[in-house]
């Protein structure tokens, strides 16, 4: 590994950070530099914090503003995660300083913000990722083997739920809770993670079709507009693929995804973020039905598949993998458009559910 680090900035103090300070603590490519919040006091406090658990060689410094960390030269990289709703001018801001960006998700309120990203990366010819972590996992080169070995036959249906149950105060003071900050609501925060597993599992290939229904929205007393808490879709693709995707605000944790084909099926319990453990796993399932006259018998035949993986706050997890791939592509000085592509389709194919949810389910055509 070259000794030559990735110097990172942090846009805002937000809680998800935490978790990534460690992951380019653990990444072995990258180091963090400064932390930005509009007020100093406030990024030091959460310097303070985080360092008392993970420790730089050199204390990132605090900055006041996001547009005085921008200015750094002794920075390469930002990893955004402001808002939706001023998420694209600060992505938009980072790339013309010359800074690659990853970003949380999804990363613009609509598909023409996202557009308006990527080729600001692309001019200034920095690298965009969003953070998808489950993108990263060693899991996903076993899962796509198991997909192709013929385990499962040909791929006919995908479905998938991602929910938590936020509970009141959430209701009423989560900024998830405003649409102009977070304008998608569930289908945004969660969402994002059922539609790019579909587009994963299907290499990518663009559904003909959607189909989306919010079942439910709610908002903060002071959001001019309602957001889903609730949402269902319907994805259709060539060759008789379907997919279905449930997420929500309101009910219990789930995060599951199951993948059935003409001879079997697979399932993740936790294709977002693995459980606690030193593996990540799936089941394959191959049922048989059997009769004997008189005599119903349905078999089990499942296998488990794991990859030496842990859940998280290590070297393995699927979050220093996002943050030591990233780095490396920094490195290695050749910006790889293929995860802008990515992110664009995400956000094509959330937008054509919305779409379609304000036409009570109509289906959608991309």
């Amino acid at each position: 590994m070259s000794e030559k680090k990735v110097r990172w900035g942090f846009l805002s103090t937000a809680w998800i950070g935490m978790k990534n300070w460690q992951s380019v603590a653990l990444s072995g490519n990258g180091v963090i530099v400064a932390v930005a919040s509009r007020e100093r006091a406030k990024a030091q406090a959460w310097i303070d914090e985080c360092s008392a658990h993970v420790p730089f060689a050199e204390k990132p410094e605090a900055v006041e503003g996001y547009d005085a960390l921008l200015a750094r030269d002794d920075i390469d990289a930002v990893y955004i995660p402001l808002p939706t709703g001023v998420r694209t001018e600060w992505a938009i801001k980072a790339a013309q300083a010359g800074k690659h960006v990853v970003c949380e998700k999804p990363c613009g309120v609509d598909v023409a913000e996202v557009e308006e990203i990527l080729a600001a990366c692309d001019e200034a010819g920095v690298q965009f990722m969003d953070g998808v972590m489950f993108m990263h996992s060693a899991r996903l080169d076993a899962l796509r083997k198991t997909l192709t070995d013929g385990s499962i036959g040909e791929l006919r249906r995908i479905s998938s739920a991602f929910s938590f149950n936020g509970g009141e105060d959430f209701r009423e003071g989560n900024i998830r809770m405003h649409s102009d900050l977070e304008p998608l609501g569930c289908l945004g925060d969660l969402g994002w993670y059922n539609i790019r597993f579909n587009l994963w599992v299907m290499d990518y290939a663009m559904p003909k079709a959607v189909s989306g229904r919010m079942l439910r929205g709610a908002a903060r007393s002071d959001s001019p507009d309602k957001v889903p808490m609730e949402f269902s879709g319907e994805l259709f693709f060539d060759n008789d693929v379907t997919a279905s995707f449930y997420c929500s605000f309101l009910t219990a944790n789930q995060q599951w995804a199951h993948v059935c084909g003409t001879e079997g099926t697979l399932l993740l319990d936790d294709f977002v973020v693995p459980f606690y453990g030193s593996e990540a796993c799936f089941t394959v399932s191959n049922t048989e039905s059997n009769q004997h006259v008189c005599d119903f018998n349905m078999e089990r035949h499942d296998r488990v598949v794991s990859v030496r993986e842990y859940g998280g706050s290590h070297p393995t997890a699927q979050e220093t993998g996002l943050f030591r791939n990233f780095g490396e592509i920094v490195l290695n000085g050749t910006p790889d458009k293929t995860w802008g592509d990515i992110v664009l389709k995400t956000q094509q194919v959330t937008m054509a559910c919305i779409e379609s949810s304000k036409q009570d389910g109509a289906r959608v055509e991309l």
